[in-house]
């Protein structure tokens, strides 16, 4: 299985930025040109994009469109986006607009019905399953939604596996507590995630912080990682990190 990098853009209000724990009191701005930082990581060698609405992931209605259009014409990078997805429609609309894949994730929690009718009718290559997770006391990954206040009932091993057999390929786990911390991504997370869903294709997201979590998400056996802060605040090279 290749091992692909995700340089990650967050857009709110037309600029690039990055929450702390997905709370959105707690943003920081990194610019406001998303599309001069995208062509950046394209110059460093990204072939792939991972796009978040941020707007949209709050209110619903994804709003990026337009910029995804712009990507996909001066860059040509492979973009995996996502925010506010919530029907069929939206997910036609986001790959007319040039995605490569749709990220589907309180819906995915909430609705896994649907979403599994969205894999069967788009096809596995085209969406992206976000099922963002909080260990609880009890030991469980519980699975936060509608932006990390809420938390559905099903846990994270039932909807993992219920996916896997229901068709799914790409499989994007956040550990809530390490996003936007620089703490290192939760490696026994991905751990457990390759022993119960081994043909699912996962990409680890949420803390990484230099080369050596790149690396080492890679020999867990993970199929993909996210970057997000380390890149934008320079303690990351991304060409390094394309490399592995």
């Amino acid at each position: 299985m290749a091992f692909t990098v995700y340089p990650a853009i967050d857009i709110r209000h037309g600029r690039v930025v990055r929450l702390v724990q997905g709370d959105y009191a707690q943003e920081t701005r990194y610019g406001d040109d998303p599309l001069a930082q995208i062509e950046a990581y394209a110059a460093a060698g990204a072939q792939w994009l991972h796009l978040v609405d941020l707007d949209a992931a709050r209110e619903g209605g994804y709003t990026l469109a337009p910029l995804l259009a712009r990507i996909r014409a001066v860059t040509g990078l492979r973009v995996q986006t996502g925010g506010g997805v919530r029907t069929e429609d939206d997910v036609r609309r986001i790959l007319d607009a040039g995605a490569e894949r749709v990220v589907v994730g309180s819906l995915a929690v909430r609705e896994p019905e649907r979403v599994l009718q969205w894999i069967g009718r788009f096809g596995a290559e085209c969406i992206t399953v976000a099922l963002d997770t909080r260990q609880g006391r009890d030991g469980a990954w519980h699975l936060p939604v509608h932006g990390w206040t809420e938390t559905a009932d099903a846990t994270l091993d039932v909807l993992a596996v219920r996916y896997a057999q229901g068709g799914l390929t790409h499989l994007l786990s956040t550990d809530i507590a390490r996003d936007g911390m620089l703490s290192g991504p939760n490696l026994d997370l991905y751990a457990h995630l390759k022993a119960l869903v081994p043909t699912l294709d996962v990409q680890a997201s949420g803390g990484v912080r230099e080369l050596a979590d790149v690396r080492a998400a890679k020999a867990q056996g993970c199929g993909g990682i996210v970057l997000g802060r380390a890149l934008l605040e320079g303690r990351l090279d991304l060409a390094e990190a394309l490399a592995c």
